[in-house]
């Protein structure tokens, strides 16, 4: 605009002036300024264009006094280059450094008052020609002001952006970390350990027959969680969970009572399902560890629809019970295999317990979002 508003006061002067080297200086400023905007657009070459500006404008003012024929035309309304001064020092404060922006800002409008001040420039005294001076560094200081401030923050915001990016891919790196150590640790524990001890207590043959099926299980889990991608996005129906929850009852040492089954029309990932489903198994081959045996110990598996519309399990017995705080850290069965497994799929797990009065634990998938949601389904003491 500054370049387009400079262009009557062109036409009014140039028939005075050597018509060669005018239009060889129009064409080389009025140029640069127009491939400034297709660079502008394109968001190529924009620095080199305006460099050539900046230098181009310089060498204008130095050829002025060979260029102006009739110094008495110039002398009412100031040499055009006055009014694209500001342009060349804005040119100048794209394309180069701040300090370097800072020195042209400088020279520019001290080398125009040379020019002003000379006949072709009008020949002005050297107050007159002060004064366009201070202005022009004063409009040219505004702009290159705004440009280093606006840099300045974009390279802020891109700092904060790379950190930003770099401390979600470590807390991804740490949860992916996360949740491999639990799962393994589940894993071994679940299906590795239980099968040894299993094995180790097999007197009878059907002990013996159990300890070769929990084994051959061992080693599907095994194998299902290194073909598994934890990008998995496979899902099942929540009647497939439940069914297969229900199905694991058949290879425990012990019945349980199937109190409740209705869950909803839902689906679940398969990651979260395997979580829930293993969750549940080792809630009920604790049950048959610990909780004792004989006539006055009854357990049950109830499987419903949680109140979020995901799945509720619930598993129970009325064995010895156990303090829940009293568990010693290193047991995984507890924490690992059921708490964080479940916690980690987006569920959530409440146990019930106290010595001699059995145990309950319930497994919530998913985790409701709100804590009214809980305390309106009795949630209130929940360990995740």
């Amino acid at each position: 605009m500054f370049g387009a508003q400079s262009v009557p006061v062109v036409l009014d002067q140039l028939p005075h002036m050597q018509q060669a080297f005018a239009s060889l200086m129009i064409v080389a400023i009025f140029g640069g300024i127009l491939a400034s905007v297709v660079a502008s657009f394109a968001r190529k070459f924009v620095r080199a264009v305006n460099a050539y500006i900046a230098l181009a404008f310089l060498a204008a003012l130095v050829s002025w006094p060979f260029v102006a024929m009739d110094p008495t035309r110039v002398e009412p309304d100031r040499p055009w280059l006055w009014l694209l001064v500001t342009v060349a020092t804005s040119t100048a404060a794209v394309a180069l450094s701040s300090w370097t922006a800072t020195v042209y800002l400088v020279v520019a409008p001290i080398l125009y008052g040379i020019v002003r001040i000379t006949p072709s420039g009008g020949g002005k005294s050297w107050e007159s020609a002060s004064l366009d001076t201070v202005y022009a560094i004063i409009l040219g200081g505004g702009v290159l002001i705004l440009i280093t401030l606006l840099r300045q923050a974009a390279a802020s915001v891109d700092a904060a952006q790379v950190a930003a990016l770099e401390r979600y891919a470590h807390a991804v790196r740490q949860h992916a970390t996360e949740v491999e150590r639990v799962q393994v640790d589940s894993i071994v524990h679940d299906s590795v350990l239980t099968t040894l001890l299993s094995a180790a207590r097999a007197y009878t043959p059907e002990a013996k027959d159990l300890a070769t099926r929990m084994a051959r299980n061992a080693i599907g889990h095994l194998k299902d969680a290194a073909e598994t991608s934890p990008d998995d996005d496979a899902t099942m129906s929540m009647d497939q969970l439940a069914h297969r929850i229900m199905g694991a009852t058949s290879t425990l040492s012990a019945p349980f009572e199937l109190r409740a089954q209705q869950v909803g029309t839902g689906i679940i990932s398969v990651q979260s399902a395997e979580a829930v489903y293993s969750a549940s198994v080792q809630a009920m081959v604790n049950s048959l560890q610990h909780a004792g045996h004989g006539p006055d110990v009854t357990r049950w598996l109830s499987i419903e629809e949680g109140e979020s519309g995901g799945i509720r399990v619930e598993v129970g017995d009325t064995g010895s019970g156990f303090a829940v705080d009293t568990v010693p850290s290193e047991r995984l069965g507890l924490r690992v295999s059921i708490m964080e497994r479940v916690a980690n799929a987006g569920g959530m797990v409440q146990i019930e317990s106290s010595a001699g009065e059995g145990t309950v634990i319930r497994i919530l998938w998913p985790r409701p979002s709100t804590a009214s949601t809980l305390a309106d389904a009795g949630w209130e003491q929940v360990a995740s």
